[in-house]
């Protein structure tokens, strides 16, 4: 396993929070439908075409093309979770196997947290207080670099 599976893993977890908000906005879409109920439109005929007429109905075919969409959706997210999960073990797993401790931390942080570098640094800070030389963006930064050129 290789930081490959690292990169994965965070792409994963940023496509199935882009997959809920759509989700979420076909949800309202479809409520918006719902609520509105009828659609109405204006019509000509009747008398050579100057009389005017109201047409009321439900976009049927609007409604069922959105819910088709948000079922599919929803199972796609389903997919996408059970491949995360498994990902993550497999995530956990490399990380695990890491013989520094210090460095393990850091990839928590990093890799399945999310958190960016300097945020990493300053939680890091956090948990060593007595360590002589603070950490900072860079050096973790550097330190994930390292780890991984020299495996």
């Amino acid at each position: 396993m290789d930081k490959n599976v690292l990169i994965q893993y965070v792409d994963m977890v940023e496509e199935i929070k882009d997959l809920r908000r759509r989700i979420c906005e076909l949800e309202k879409q479809i409520d918006r439908i719902k609520e509105e109920g009828a659609v109405k439109d204006t019509v000509s005929g009747g008398m050579g075409g100057t009389q005017h007429f109201v047409v009321e109905g439900f976009p049927i075919p609007e409604y069922n093309r959105k819910m088709m969409l948000l079922r599919s959706r929803k199972a796609m997210l389903e997919e996408k979770e059970a491949e995360l999960l498994e990902l993550t073990n497999q995530v956990e797993e490399y990380i695990g196997s890491i013989e520094k401790s210090e460095l393990r931390i850091m990839f928590r942080l990093y890799y399945i947290d999310g958190l960016t570098w300097i945020q990493v640094a300053h939680r890091m800070n956090r948990m060593f207080p007595k360590r002589r030389i603070s950490y900072s963006e860079e050096s973790c930064r550097k330190r994930n670099a390292r780890f991984f050129e020299e495996n």
